[in-house]
């Protein structure tokens, strides 16, 4: 089933929402990092995060997750821009892919102890104008709670998130999530009423690994407080590296950095940290950025 987010509101428009499941974008995400378990999780529900909040872009826009934490993933990053006016696109990498840890006492992934003691970042970026940077720090490492902890501290958005990835030793078996946010003017009962519904609802994997779609998510988790849907948005894994966004890497390196590596190698390679591709760089083809940085040709 392709991943796919829904927004919608509720309570009279007192409540807006979004849903969506990622197991398509988290199990590629997984295989192209060959993600250990638990730092599967911990990817999968930044990432998944991050798409949710990219329901809300347009145009050429851009929000970006950085998990920056003491546990032995270290940092963890998830990218989402617009593919097009109907779809988004999304990426995330981890600095150590096979951090991994036992179960918790519940069972459960322990994303809190793998992520650690830090901070969440998250940077919009807009078509036009300097990019929106918000810091906040980690509660609980577990993701969903940090993410909640952001919107309400950075935005003054009291928000319910919910974020789950299952997995197995076979792979990714579901991963999706849900947030919703109470709308000034609400009463101050709303959001109480909201975590109790997070509270009761079936956790979102146990509900995606059974079929539920993003709509199913939302009533599940809205109840009787009513629900009309707007948007249904296509999310899938996609980056946007380029052979020359590498060049100009290279070029941020200075002149001579780029000639000791023209010296010492035949052939230079750049990978990808989000999508793992790798690009190749002979000696005459850094010698011609080391002419370009000489020109003082734009860099782009």
């Amino acid at each position: 089933m392709p991943d796919r987010l829904v927004t919608a509101a509720a309570a009279d428009g007192m409540i807006s929402l979004v849903a969506g499941t990622t197991t398509e974008l988290v199990r590629e995400a997984q295989a192209r990092h060959k993600l250990a378990p638990t730092a599967s999780a911990a990817v999968g529900r930044l990432v998944t995060g991050a798409a949710l909040l990219g329901a809300s872009l347009k145009g050429r826009e851009r929000v970006t997750l950085q998990i920056a934490g003491n546990g032995a993933i270290g940092r963890i990053v998830a990218d989402v821009a617009t593919l097009d006016d109907q779809s988004i696109g999304a990426r995330a990498y981890a600095q150590n892919p096979e951090a991994d840890v036992p179960l918790n006492a519940r069972g459960k992934f322990d994303v809190a102890r793998v992520v650690g003691n830090g901070q969440l970042q998250v940077t919009r970026s807009f078509e036009v104008g300097q990019p929106y940077n918000g810091i906040v720090p980690l509660v609980s490492g577990e993701i969903g709670e940090d993410l909640a902890s952001y919107l309400v501290r950075s935005q003054q958005i009291p928000s319910v998130v919910a974020l789950g990835v299952l997995a197995n030793p076979t792979g990714i078996l579901a991963a999706g999530g849900l947030i919703a946010q109470v709308m000034p003017g609400a009463d101050e009962s709303t959001l109480e009423r909201l975590e109790e519904r997070a509270r009761a609802m079936p956790a979102v994997t146990d509900q995606v690994v059974g079929g539920a779609t993003p709509e199913d998510l939302l009533v599940a988790f809205i109840g009787e407080l009513g629900l009309k849907t707007f948007r249904e948005i296509p999310v899938e894994f996609a980056c946007r590296c380029t052979r020359e966004r590498v060049e100009i890497a290279l070029l941020g390196l200075g002149r001579d950095e780029l000639l000791k590596i023209a010296h010492e190698q035949e052939r230079t390679e750049a990978t990808c940290e989000f999508c793992k591709k790798r690009y190749e760089l002979t000696r005459d083809e850094v010698r011609q950025l080391v002419a370009r940085t000489e020109s003082g040709a734009p860099s782009g």
